[in-house]
């Protein structure tokens, strides 16, 4: 069998990756990585030109393709998984036109709140697209431009989610699928198509209908690269650039959460929690993202904007390294001394507190101590997951075990915190990369499709996503109920920061 190869790249926050999969021995064979900044603000304001996608995209690509292992000639498709939410403005001639504004961008929180309004309060909202118009959701972007940028406003023509742009930059066409869309807040996640009254909501005027792309189907192509690109890179012509979609959505699918009864963390510079559904999960109460999948189903999902930015920071403050950091934590017992921390240090979306900040609590004479800040640190990120499964529960997903992913979940101490917080088992998976290998198998997914080959997305993930049973960690007993009683604090503050 002549072996075929498919590249997935992961394009988000804090830098883009890039792995090479090979469908003959199921396994990656390469991956490359680039780092990029924010352009931050006091108002809350988190901004990356997409230039700099494309420049790490060229440097990833071009690493992996010159690795001995990888034959370019072989290299059949591409997928792209992207930070969700971001408004990537463009004018009439493809060019973009300013800086695209971040999921974790909360400058944006009064057009929240205006759009809610004109539709007519969240449970209308709630009605017509089975979301709320969070803080982050792409919705207040356009808006925000519009009041505060009106010249860039009048010479929008399309609106393109960060792994749009990405896409079409390499195909020069511009579509979407479902999976990234129901992430806008102008997508009506039941039916998958865009909500007329939500984008009116935003524009009246109408013009907005017309700045959107083609939505097509998750397992359909983009399009391909084309010359000029594959030229530049260094690829074979004829490469079919897949769908893409998310980076939770390529996720999904790299953890192998296509199908129900898998359930998914990430700790990443944000932290999510999801689960695969053959049908829509709405929350009555708007906790909980009802995103479409990018694998033809839907992926009920609740994202903490604080995760490993908490430890970041704290590691910074304290000037150690990560293994210091780690080390420090692990000597401390669960409780960190009774110290909590509430880590909205770029607000909060879940609970919905965009405009919190960052609160610690409990400090004594006792515990004012770079460890116990260090095990606080990373307690009170993992508290706000708790919050999320409990919204999971709450509709219907009780897991007995969690498959973890992103930098934290490489840290056994993480693992462990995460199992005694949630009661239940964590897991992590043998290729870290699960955005990417998502990206990677989702196109290999869709250029089966385009063979005419009949496998199923499941059928391929069961291929190539394999636990690491070694990093397998189960819930100490006596650590949960500890737990169990500063969670009960935890929420008790969240009350009490609902109220400023």
């Amino acid at each position: 069998m002549t072996d075929r190869l498919y590249l997935g790249i992961d394009s988000g926050t804090q830098g883009t990756k890039c792995v090479v999969v090979s469908e003959k021995k199921q396994t990656a064979l390469a991956e490359s990585y680039c780092g990029y900044d924010l352009i931050e603000n006091d108002r809350g304001g988190r901004e990356q030109h997409p230039a700099s996608w494309l420049d790490a995209c060229r440097k990833v690509l071009r690493e992996v393709l010159a690795d001995q292992a990888v034959d370019p000639s072989l290299v059949r498709g591409i997928g792209v998984s992207g930070q969700q939410h971001g408004m990537v403005p463009l004018d009439k001639k493809g060019e973009v036109i300013r800086p695209a504004k971040l999921w974790c961008d909360t400058e944006t929180v009064p057009q929240c709140k205006t759009i809610t309004n004109r539709v007519g309060g969240e449970e209308q909202v709630l009605e017509k697209i089975g979301n709320q118009v969070a803080a982050g959701f792409t919705a207040s972007k356009i808006l925000w431009l519009q009041q505060n940028e009106p010249a860039n406003y009048e010479r929008l023509a399309t609106v393109l989610l960060p792994h749009d742009y990405i896409n079409y930059w390499l195909t020069g066409e511009k579509k979407t699928e479902s999976g990234d869309g129901s992430g806008t807040a102008y997508f009506d996640v039941v039916n998958r198509c865009w909500s007329r009254q939500l984008l009116s909501a935003i524009d009246p005027s109408g013009k907005l209908e017309y700045c959107l792309p083609e939505l097509i189907p998750s397992e359909a192509p983009h399009g391909v690269v084309t010359p000029a690109r594959a030229a530049e890179l260094g690829l074979p012509a004829g490469v079919l650039v897949s769908s893409g979609g998310g980076d939770n959505m390529m996720a999904a699918i790299g953890t192998g959460n296509v199908s129900p009864g898998v359930v998914t963390a990430s700790l990443g510079t944000s932290g999510t929690i999801y689960a695969y559904s053959d049908s829509p999960v709405v929350d009555a109460q708007g906790e909980l993202a009802a995103f479409c999948s990018s694998s033809g189903g839907w992926l009920p999902l609740v994202c903490t904007m604080n995760v490993t930015v908490t430890t970041e920071l704290m590691r910074q403050m304290f000037g150690l390294e990560l293994a210091e950091m780690n080390d420090q934590a692990a000597a401390v017992e669960p409780g960190a001394g009774g110290l909590i921390l509430l880590p909205y240090f770029n607000g909060e979306r879940t609970p919905a507190l965009p405009d919190a900040r960052a609160t610690l609590t409990g400090m004594t004479s006792r515990n004012m101590r770079s460890d116990m800040f260090c095990r606080a640190a990373m307690e009170g990120a993992v508290f706000g997951l708790r919050y999320g499964l409990e919204v999971l529960k709450r509709n219907g997903i009780d897991p007995q075990e969690i498959r973890l992913t992103g930098g934290g979940a490489k840290s056994h101490l993480w693992r462990q915190i995460v199992a005694d917080i949630f009661g239940c088992e964590v897991v992590c998976l043998q290729e870290e990369e699960a955005g990417a290998t998502g990206a990677a198998l989702q196109a290999l997914w869709c250029d089966e499709k385009e063979r005419g080959a009949g496998r199923s997305l499941q059928d391929i993930t069961s291929c190539f996503v394999h636990l690491d049973e070694h990093s397998r960690v189960s819930p100490i007993f006596p650590n949960m109920i500890s737990y169990e009683t500063v969670y009960k604090s935890y929420l008790q503050l969240n009350g009490c920061m609902a109220k400023f």
